[in-house]
């Protein structure tokens, strides 16, 4: 180990160089750990490496150590790792001065078991494939052309880059991210939440719900990918109405939500292509469509074309089609000419034979025959006549003497029974009559009454009558000295005398009403009997 110079300033503590340190590192883990045997899980297997060696890692639920197999020794194994399989490594820790790491370089290998990861997600796949979570009937249908495509995965990854170049590429939509972690202990959370979240958007609100969900992480180990292997992403996915792209890791990593995701993608790179095509081999098929179906017409056209004329040729000449109507037309014409002669002829003579019997001397035979019938008729039916209106008489003549009392007394019995409804109809109609008009006298009665000032004086009321018994209304008509009654309810009156000074020119004046002893009523005057006698007579 060489010695660097100190310098006048530093302390007598010896430096030494980086490769100094590592290669002192070195010899004093390789010295203190010749041979070992290590137990653990192997992670991060992809198999051997180009150049023939293999590079892994051994875990336990605490550490990690980095692991190495030669190609010369990966040659003679006979048993060869696999990805959570828990193995017993013999080999020597050494260190690796380039990035200051010890590793054990791995000469035997022989399996200690599954390992613990990969017993939890064997008994968590086997029991979410119990629930039907993996079924193939439960996948959905991808849309072929996506116009909104919602992209689950870190934001500052490599991931989206290549999926958004991908698509890009391929056919130009809309990607919208819904940045996660994509390791770590809240992965898992975050991942179930952005594809409910996807879910939950509404088709016509301001952020456009897609219509396919890419759900993409890069390659790494079991421990880095296990947040895709939480049960809450794998229901999301599962429950996800929106179709779902699953591209986590490379091709030979799995993950339980490539079995619940409608369709597995070996890279995120694979998702794009899976989830859009290419648009430039649309438009070639298309414009390859157009050119067929172009050519399919015009083949169709020439066929057709062909056909008619194969077709018309086949079909006779107007000529020969009218040669048979023409001649039948011909023959028509001259029977009809020769018929219509021969039906003249006919015609012509029948009308002799009828022109013959026509003769006037006939015709008056005939009239005068006619005649002396109708006139032999016509006393036949006048004699006939005659006959029936006698026998009619005489047949009524006996038919009323027969029912003259029978019609007496029937009219006699209607008459009485018009004359008793009549009588029972009046009777009503007078008892109606009279309650009608009683109850219209004991409306006015009550009217009258209610009117009556006799009445007001039960509620503390008086009535002053002057000497001619005439009510006093106005205190002018009071005078001093001058006498009148008070009359109280019940008809009670008191004489009074109006005492205290006043002049009747200049205005009413004050009086002082003195009431005497008290008087024996007096008679009623007849004017009040005549009104109480009528009041009585109402009723």
């Amino acid at each position: 180990m060489s010695r660097l110079d100190e310098s006048p300033t530093a302390s007598n503590v010896a430096e030494y160089s980086v490769s100094e340190i590592s290669g002192a590192l070195k010899r004093t883990v390789e010295d203190a750990f010749g041979h070992v045997r290590v137990r653990g899980e192997v992670s991060g297997y992809r198999g051997p490496h180009s150049s023939g060696h293999a590079y892994f890692c051994l875990k336990d639920d605490r550490a990690r150590i980095d692991a190495v197999i030669w190609r010369t020794s990966f040659a003679r194994l006979a048993f060869k790792p696999e990805e959570g399989l828990e193995v017993i490594a013999t080999g020597k820790l050494t260190t690796y001065p380039g990035s200051s790491k010890y590793q054990i370089v791995i000469e035997t290998i022989e399996p200690a078991g599954a390992g613990a990861l990969m017993a939890l997600l064997n008994e968590r796949k086997r029991k979410l494939e119990a629930e039907g979570l993996f079924l193939p009937e439960r996948k959905q249908r991808l849309p072929y052309l996506p116009r909104v495509i919602g992209i689950v995965t870190s934001p500052t990854g490599a991931v989206i880059r290549d999926i958004h170049h991908r698509i890009a590429d391929r056919f130009p939509v809309r990607l919208i991210v819904w940045p996660v972690r994509v390791q770590g202990e809240t992965s898992g959370d975050e991942v179930a939440r952005g594809i409910e979240g996807f879910n939950a958007l509404e088709p016509d609100g301001a952020i456009p719900r897609p219509d396919l969900i890419i759900v993409a992480r890069g390659g790494g180990s079991l421990e880095d990918l296990w947040g895709f292997n939480d049960e809450a992403v794998v229901r999301a996915a599962a429950a996800s109405t929106i179709p779902l792209i699953s591209a986590v890791g490379h091709e030979t990593d799995w993950t339980l939500i490539d079995h619940a995701a409608d369709r597995r993608a070996p890279t995120p790179t694979g998702a794009a292509e899976i989830a859009v095509p290419v648009r430039a081999e649309l438009l070639a098929n298309l414009a390859g469509l157009h050119a067929r179906q172009a050519g399919a017409i015009s083949r169709r056209l020439e066929q057709e074309r062909k056909s008619v004329a194969a077709t018309a040729r086949a079909l006779p000449s107007p000529d020969m089609l009218l040669a048979l109507p023409r001649r039948r037309l011909d023959e028509a014409t001259t029977a009809l000419g020769q018929c219509l002669r021969v039906a003249i002829s006919e015609k012509r003579r029948h009308y002799g034979d009828v022109a013959s019997r026509l003769s006037p001397s006939r015709l008056d035979s005939l009239v005068r025959d006619k005649r002396a019938d109708l006139r032999h008729h016509e006393t036949r039916a006048g004699h006939a006549l005659q006959t029936r209106l006698h026998g009619m008489r005489q047949r009524f003549e006996r038919t009323a003497a027969g029912l003259q009392p029978y019609r007496i007394a029937v009219a006699s019995e209607a008459a009485r029974l018009r004359l008793d409804t009549l009588g029972e109809r009046l009777s009503v109609a007078q008892a109606q009559a009279t309650e009608v008009r009683r109850q219209r006298i004991a409306a006015a009665w009550r009217m009258a009454d209610s009117l009556n000032p006799l009445r007001v004086l039960e509620r503390g009321y008086a009535i002053i009558r002057g000497d001619d018994d005439q009510p006093i209304i106005r205190a002018a008509g009071l005078t001093p000295g001058m006498a009148f009654t008070v009359q109280f309810a019940g008809n009670e009156r008191r004489p009074a005398v109006a005492t205290g000074d006043g002049d009747r020119d200049a205005g009413p004046a004050t009086a002082t009403v003195s009431v005497t002893a008290p008087a024996k009523p007096g008679p009623r005057r007849r004017a009040a009997k005549k009104l109480a006698e009528g009041q009585g007579s109402l009723f």
